[in-house]
């Protein structure tokens, strides 16, 4: 094993000694690490969601661990801790957006020993600070890829309670399988994300980001459609080399997307995403194009060979982008609507 890959393998270990059983909320929020034993061309740092855990990235980072890549899936600061939380006693998450910054750029520095190239992706707020790191250092990142990023509520009326109330607040859906994270929190803690929401939108008009894919959901209630089709909009426009895909309504895919175990039927759908995402090198405009063909009836082998995937990969990326996954007239593809 080469010396780099020991020294951050010694690290993960201690990672995994600290978060010992009794101190964690349950297994399901350990830091999850999928690591060959020498660097890969790519390495996956992926950042989970607002009071869940890593459990939330484990079946895409088994799939891009079998692709060959190395796959680092850390725990959040304040996250997944075990405690009798409640109103009175809040779970202990962080109030400044600097102690998830400097965490997301010291878990970057190791993925940098693991392999040639990084790729970053986020799930909600996890996707607020996989956005945040692919404006900020995108000559250190390969690709970015934002699950239903937080930038915003999908309820105005949220956001402006979350500016000015001090109060504890319960999730609806608390009692939901596959939730092994937290069951509430002070609205403080998810008012940091709304500030850092609103600095990288602003920041997507002028700079440069990592090719960035932004992967929605119509069924998603708890953020804000427009403004994530905004900021792909103003990405796009500075890095053409970003995708953007939004689950059809008819799905019900809601915005704990990335696993069965959180209620997605179509987990299979966000793994061919990404995947196809990053193999590929194609242009938005490429992208789109591709999507028009597929729509009038040309074979998935000709679209294989052009995004240099395997079969089922490309056979299963070409129906999502039928009426068969809702994809009807292509809306599925289109951030204007």
């Amino acid at each position: 094993m080469e010396v780099a890959i020991r020294k951050t393998v010694e690290i993960l270990e201690q990672v995994h000694q600290s978060e010992s059983t009794p101190r964690l909320k349950n297994e399901a929020c350990r830091s999850k690490f999928f690591i060959h034993p020498h660097a890969t061309p790519k390495v996956c740092l992926f950042l989970h969601g607002f009071t869940a855990g890593p459990y939330q990235f484990e079946p895409l980072g088994k799939a891009f661990f079998n692709k060959g890549y190395n796959v680092l899936i850390p725990l959040q600061p304040g996250h997944g801790l075990s405690g009798d939380w409640n109103r009175q006693n809040p779970p202990p998450l962080p109030t400044d957006t600097q102690t998830y910054q400097q965490f997301v750029l010291k878990w970057l520095q190791i993925a940098k020993t693991l392999g040639q190239q990084v790729v970053v992706g986020g799930l909600s707020t996890g996707g607020t600070l996989a956005g945040w790191l692919a404006l900020e250092h995108p000559q250190e990142i390969e690709r970015a890829l934002l699950f239903t990023p937080y930038l915003g509520s999908h309820y105005l009326f949220f956001d402006w309670l979350i500016e000015i109330l001090p109060i504890y607040f319960e999730w609806f859906n608390k009692d939901a399988p596959g939730n092994f994270g937290y069951k509430g929190f002070r609205l403080q803690a998810l008012r940091i994300f709304l500030e850092l929401a609103q600095k990288i939108l602003k920041q997507a008009q002028t700079r440069i980001a990592a090719p960035t894919l932004m992967v929605c959901s119509e069924g998603d209630r708890a953020v804000n459609l427009s403004k994530q089709q905004d900021f792909f909009t103003m990405v796009v426009k500075q890095q053409p080399k970003s995708w953007y895909y939004c689950f059809d309504d008819s799905l019900h895919i809601e915005h704990r997307m990335m696993t069965k175990l959180e209620d997605n039927d179509y987990e299979e759908l966000v793994i061919i995403l990404a995947k196809a995402f990053v193999d590929s090198d194609l242009s938005w405009a490429q992208f789109q194009q591709m999507a028009k063909r597929i729509a009038q009836g040309e074979t998935y082998e000709n679209i294989k060979q052009q995004l240099n995937l395997d079969g089922q990969a490309s056979q299963q990326l070409s129906a999502m982008m039928t009426q068969r996954f809702g994809c009807h007239h292509l809306e599925c593809i289109n951030p204007c609507k």
